[in-house]
């Protein structure tokens, strides 16, 4: 299996995809290392070192090419790249994107102290503000010079969100959906596995908004037992609306709530305009 991984900044990808290399046997192929290190070798922050390959393309090619070369070179290997734009470059991957909220994901980078003096923050505050730039800089970037949108998620085959959710428990289910990605693949082909496989999984913690009434508990609890007997839910689809970084109920309130009672780590929703 070939499984890339990108994600959100401070989404915890490349911890996830430690975990698959150590629990489950992977190679680890990492171009954000490849990154960092271009960025240190020229005394550059991350940020400046984006906007220099806004620039000059020849580092972004380097890292393409490798990636593209490694996967080539590996068919028979089990690889877990880690890469933002791997999902493009690796020829029949199961292309996973990890999501998580920018107010976690400035507490995550601020709190993280092995990320070195290339991304030191002086408060929490800028830590979400220069996460914000950066994601919109390298979007620009990927815009211009691949005609991509890597915050698509209709790219990818997983996106599952780790706001609330542990590396670990989130390297399962990405084994989970890859296994039976793969074994798909060789019934009906790569082709028509990917054009239809596409699954956004988020914690329920991350759609409720509100306080669940006394009385809500008492009306689901058939919806919760059945939940926690079958390990899904079933009913209505849970249509969510992303407004401000914030996923909204649109539809399926009792199956969020229920899911919750429940203690699903994971709820499927299906993003609304």
């Amino acid at each position: 299996m070939h499984i890339t991984i990108t994600g959100n900044l401070g989404s915890g990808k490349s911890t996830i995809a430690k975990y698959i290399r150590d629990e489950y046997g992977f190679e680890i192929y990492s171009t954000g290392t490849i990154q960092r290190k271009l960025a240190k070798e020229l005394g550059k922050t991350t940020l400046e070192m984006n906007e220099l390959m806004c620039s000059d393309p020849k580092y972004d090619n380097m890292i393409d090419d490798a990636t593209t070369r490694t996967a080539r070179e590996n068919i028979d290997k089990d690889i877990i790249f880690d890469s933002r734009l791997a999902w493009n470059f690796v020829e029949k991957s199961f292309k996973v994107f990890v999501s998580v909220s920018l107010n976690e994901a400035a507490k995550r980078v601020y709190n993280d102290t092995n990320r070195g003096v290339v991304e030191e923050y002086s408060s929490l505050h800028e830590a979400k503000d220069k996460l914000k730039q950066r994601a919109k800089t390298e979007n620009v970037r990927f815009k211009d010079m691949y005609n991509l949108e890597c915050f698509d998620f209709n790219n990818y085959n997983l996106v599952i969100d780790s706001t609330y959710n542990k590396p670990e428990e989130i390297a399962r289910v990405v084994i989970e959906e890859a296994k039976k990605f793969y074994t798909m693949v060789e019934e009906v082909g790569f082709e028509e596995t990917n054009k239809g496989w596409n699954t956004i999984l988020v914690s329920p913690k991350r759609l409720l908004h509100f306080d669940i009434e006394e009385n809500d508990k008492v009306r689901l609890q058939e919806l919760v037992t059945e939940i926690k007997e079958t390990g899904k839910v079933s009913g209505k689809n849970i249509l969510v609306k992303n407004v401000d970084d914030e996923y909204h109920i649109v539809e399926g309130r009792d199956e969020v709530i229920a899911s919750y009672l429940a203690d699903m780590p994971f709820v499927e929703i299906i993003l609304t305009a």
